[in-house]
């Protein structure tokens, strides 16, 4: 049975908002398909659906779903569990998913930075490239500094707003 029946929801709304939400997505550059499954996981109570009930919910091949959930999984927005005693995985998406996400994005911010460094020594800090380089270099740097931040204000208002969310994740 699928979840939006299972608690009483009308199926209707949650697949109009699915759809809606995974259009935003598809406009801010993710993949169609990871974009309606990550809507889905969202959309389920428990944030955790198999890949038959995401085929099922979304009318989607389990291919589809499969090649959907290994991006979702490259980019940390959504992990792989198995069922106890079962060869079966379910698909999670965490109540703090966009902050995980983004937390592991430092580091790749940090290759991008050194591999920046490199290039402005390479081409040279006065060729209009270098300047270029130089420029993308100290936003990420700018950037950075806002970011860590930022993500401690949000721990901090998140364990406010919502106590005891740790525990959920």
């Amino acid at each position: 049975m699928a979840e939006s029946a299972a608690v009483g929801r009308d199926p209707e709304a949650v697949s109009r908002f699915v759809e809606s939400f995974a259009a935003q997505l598809v406009e801010a550059g993710v993949p169609r398909m990871p974009s309606r499954v990550f809507a889905a996981l969202l959309a389920s109570d428990t944030g955790t659906l198999t890949s038959a009930e995401l085929g099922e919910q979304l009318r989607i091949s389990p291919a589809a779903v499969s090649g959907a959930v290994r991006y979702l999984a490259q980019v940390l927005l959504v992990s792989r569990e198995r069922e106890p005693g079962s060869r079966r995985e379910r698909y999670r998406v965490h109540n703090d998913q966009w902050y995980q996400a983004l937390t592991s994005r430092e580091a790749i911010i940090k290759r991008w930075e050194d591999a920046l460094r490199d290039g402005v020594a390479s081409l040279g800090a006065t060729t209009p490239a270098g300047r270029r380089l130089a420029e993308t270099l100290a936003f990420f740097e700018f950037i950075e500094q806002d970011v860590a931040g930022m993500m401690e204000r949000w721990r901090l208002h998140r364990e406010r707003l919502y106590p005891r969310a740790r525990s959920a994740d």
